[in-house]
């Protein structure tokens, strides 16, 4: 089983996607944040679920889609590193997976 890790940017991605979602209906926020932690949860039994970034396939980096947002991530060992949770409408760079 494997350990999940939230980097401080994907956390902060979290929030903010939340407070965003919020202005409209708190009651959908809430929603989409708890599907997100659902799938996240599923990388406990099943690390490598996800497909490899269209955009970067050399690098070791997952992904899996959660209604409209792609949570990002890798695998080391027994752990998975959730590295950035973004909108799926924005344009993929290598310098929004970097997790300093």
């Amino acid at each position: 089983m494997a350990e999940i890790i939230w980097s401080e940017k994907a956390a902060n991605d979290l929030e903010l996607i939340h407070d965003y979602i919020a202005t409209d209906s708190p009651f959908y926020a809430r929603l989409q944040i708890e599907r997100i932690f659902k799938s996240v949860e599923r990388l406990n039994s099943f690390p490598e679920s996800g497909r490899r970034l269209p955009e970067f396939s050399y690098l070791p980096h997952r992904e899996f889609i959660v209604g409209a947002y792609r949570c990002i991530y890798r695998v080391e060992q027994t752990c998975v590193y959730m590295v950035t949770v973004v909108h799926g409408s924005r344009m993929l760079t290598e310098g929004m997976l970097e997790e300093s």
